[in-house]
């Protein structure tokens, strides 16, 4: 009896599913999701696009961020009494900034068996074709929304790698109609020299890989007039020995000092002061004050 006829053993199941292309789906997470007694889906909607492709007839129930505690209790009753629950998330692997996560850390705090069924991942996809480093990684998933704690993360993710031993890569997923705001973002922390890849539509039939600096990232993306599809950008993080840069780069240097300095020292006021600090660092002077607005806007939250 070959393993296609093994019935499948009771537990939780977290099956990858692809995240674009159909054929990435495995041949071990099809027989996973046939003999399953229900999959569980962030979107049954979209799950069952999947599923009719692949003729499989299997019951969806949906578990996504706003239910998955309340369906959680249920799941968990079901697979206690020996149900085999497939769990899926819209794209890729669940529970990697996705729902499952909660469900999977109570499964196994029921003694259920936890079983992963490997696929498609977008980080990793676009991290080994990134030319950058892949010895070590940092995957944060989505900054946050708001400009003054995604520029506070970033600042505090600077430190941490100029702090370190070796370079390694930093993985965020970023939305489109957001991206163009974290590459200024990332030339305000770490200046217009820092190494990026921007990876879109990974493993479709418009996927893109654009490395290159920030700097030009961000002329390139200036230039057109819309940016589709899910996005995975990477940062080459130098250690300060690598990078050979003083114990405060100018770019984690808070632009306010900057400002204030060159104010004190010359007898000018904001505004020339930043045309002059845009000639030094090369950055444009609506960039620059920009930044110092998310500085103000931080140090507003921040003191609240």
């Amino acid at each position: 009896m070959d393993h296609h006829d093994r019935p499948l053993a009771p537990g939780l199941y977290l099956v990858a599913t692809p995240i674009g292309n159909l054929g990435d789906i495995s041949l071990r997470a099809l027989e996973v999701l046939k003999q399953a007694d229900r999959i569980a889906c962030e979107d049954t909607r979209q799950t069952q696009k999947l599923l009719n492709h692949f003729q499989i007839e299997t019951p969806t129930v949906s578990c996504h961020q706003h239910n998955e505690r309340h369906r959680t209790v249920e799941l968990i009753e079901a697979l206690k009494a020996g149900g085999r629950i497939a769990l899926v998330s819209d794209a890729g692997m669940p529970g990697i900034s996705d729902p499952g996560a909660w469900l999977a850390a109570e499964a196994i705090a029921a003694g259920v068996a936890v079983i992963p069924i490997p696929g498609a991942n977008a980080a990793l996809s676009a991290l080994v074709a990134s030319g950058l480093p892949t010895g070590e990684f940092h995957f944060i998933g989505f900054l946050p929304e708001k400009a003054g704690p995604r520029l506070s993360r970033l600042e505090e993710l600077a430190r941490e790698t100029a702090r370190g031993e070796s370079p390694r890569t930093l993985v965020f997923y970023e939305a489109p109609h957001r991206v163009r705001e974290t590459l200024a973002d990332l030339e305000t922390v770490w200046g217009p020299a820092l190494r990026i890849v921007m990876a879109r539509e990974l493993t479709k039939i418009h996927e893109e890989f654009l490395r290159a600096t920030v700097a030009e990232a961000r002329r390139d993306l200036a230039a057109r007039d819309r940016i589709r599809g899910e996005i995975t950008l990477l940062v080459e993080a130098l250690p300060r020995s690598f990078s050979g840069a003083s114990e405060e780069t100018p770019a984690v240097k808070k632009i306010s000092e900057q400002v204030a300095k060159l104010e004190a020292e010359l007898g000018i006021d904001e505004k020339d002061a930043l045309k002059r600090l845009a000639r030094e660092l090369g950055q444009s002077k609506s960039d620059l004050y920009r930044a110092l607005q998310r500085e103000r806007a931080q140090l507003k939250t921040r003191l609240r």
